[in-house]
């Protein structure tokens, strides 16, 4: 994934939905999408965008439906660190 500055030199508030989109472009080419599952927290999901499977799904973020850059930030890197944490099951791994 790479980074292009800091997002907050860009923005000041962003909605949920334009925050997603942030998300998106961010996890690319990965597929993202999120919704809220309760006022104050999300799911996530990262899936392939080519096959639709998806590669892991966290819920209960924190988030807000009016969200700050470092909201945004923050958001990322917890999806960032849950996807190196993730350990496949043994019948998904590639067998060398």
């Amino acid at each position: 994934m790479k980074q292009v500055g800091k997002m907050s030199e860009v923005f000041s508030k962003v909605t949920f939905p334009n925050a997603c989109q942030l998300m998106r472009w961010h996890f690319h080419p990965m597929g993202f999408e999120a919704s809220m599952d309760a006022p104050g927290s999300m799911v996530a999901r990262l899936f392939d965008r080519a096959s639709g499977e998806t590669l892991i799904v966290i819920a209960g973020i924190p988030c807000a439906t009016v969200m700050n850059a470092a909201d945004v930030e923050r958001i990322i890197e917890a999806v960032e660190d849950e996807l190196e944490a993730f350990v496949p099951p043994v019948s998904l791994r590639a067998v060398n």
